[in-house]
């Protein structure tokens, strides 16, 4: 049975901690993402592909799915 991947996810801002719900791309990582809120523009963590994966509620489509992201 083949798993559900999920395209949307919340992501967070650390520094302000306003989420927002995006969606996320299905051919290509996101390494950058400005928060609405405050500006800041937020990073992958050290260890993660990419911003949905560091500070999303669900990591990106490739992590799901169990396979490599792009940048790892």
């Amino acid at each position: 049975m083949a798993k559900e991947i999920l395209l949307e996810s919340t992501i967070t801002c650390p520094v302000c901690e306003h989420a927002e719900t995006e969606t996320m791309p299905t051919d290509a990582c996101q390494w950058y993402y400005e928060c609405t809120e405050c500006k800041t523009l937020l990073k992958p963590l050290k260890g993660d592909c990419c911003v949905f994966c560091s500070y999303g509620t669900v990591a990106c489509p490739p992590i799901q799915a169990g396979t490599d992201c792009c940048s790892t």
